[in-house]
């Protein structure tokens, strides 16, 4: 066969290690040796002797899903074999865990990540009822985490002597040491009048960064996730 298709561009490369890789920019590679996770019904591809079943959440998880809607429906996928995910054409990246440090990330973000990797769904301090609900996903441990942004994110530094306001169908994620609070950025003759669409974001403050993909959350597309 030739042609473009063919090429080295598309062409997948050998696996130099086991683990998870960027394969290109909208799919990730994991060399499986023993199990990792993923988004249920995120793998496109796998070659190789491997099994992939739901991983169930336990009551305590059921419950968290049933109330905060986050929860995360992963797959546990065993074996030895490759295996390629992807999820909507989204650009794809990949997050290294340090052992002591967390990263919160909204679930709709989340790809795959390695088994050494644990998380639980907590609610963003300071959000309230007012914040329709803020729960993300907060990951610990030692390992690679995958996500999916739609676009190119920003990545922002976030300091103490300047915080960063995000909107919350924007963000992605953020790192441990950040504190978080709901900020009024309108006033209520503003909002009384029509307001200008972005009445309230999430605040971050201290040492650290916040990760804002390029687009909001539509209603269209919360119902797809």
């Amino acid at each position: 066969m030739k042609g473009d298709l063919f090429s080295s561009q598309h062409m997948v490369q050998p696996a130099v290690e086991p683990g998870m890789s960027v394969e290109n920019a909208k799919c990730i590679k994991y060399t499986v040796d023993s199990e990792m996770y993923a988004r249920q019904g995120a793998m496109v591809a796998y070659r190789g002797n491997l099994a992939f079943e739901r991983k169930g959440q336990g009551v305590g998880g059921m419950l968290k899903r049933a109330v905060t809607g986050e929860g995360l429906p992963l797959m546990v996928v065993r074996g030895q074999g490759e295996a390629w995910f992807a999820h909507e054409a989204q650009n794809c990246f990949v997050v290294e865990v340090e052992a002591g440090d967390q990263f919160t990330v909204n679930g709709r973000n989340v790809l795959c990540f390695d088994a050494s990797l644990s998380y639980e769904i907590k609610t963003v301090k300071g959000s309230g009822i007012a914040g329709g609900g803020l729960f993300n996903s907060v990951f610990s441990g030692h390992g690679r985490l995958g996500l999916v942004c739609e676009g190119n994110p920003l990545v922002i530094p976030v300091s103490p002597q300047a915080p960063v306001y995000v909107d919350t169908d924007a963000v992605v994620g953020w790192t441990a040491r950040l504190q978080t609070s709901l900020h009024r950025s309108q006033s209520i003759g503003s909002m009384l009048r029509g307001g200008s669409g972005e009445a309230v974001q999430l605040m971050l403050q201290g040492e650290g960064y916040v990760v804002v993909r390029p687009s909001e959350l539509t209603p269209q597309k919360n119902q797809q996730h």
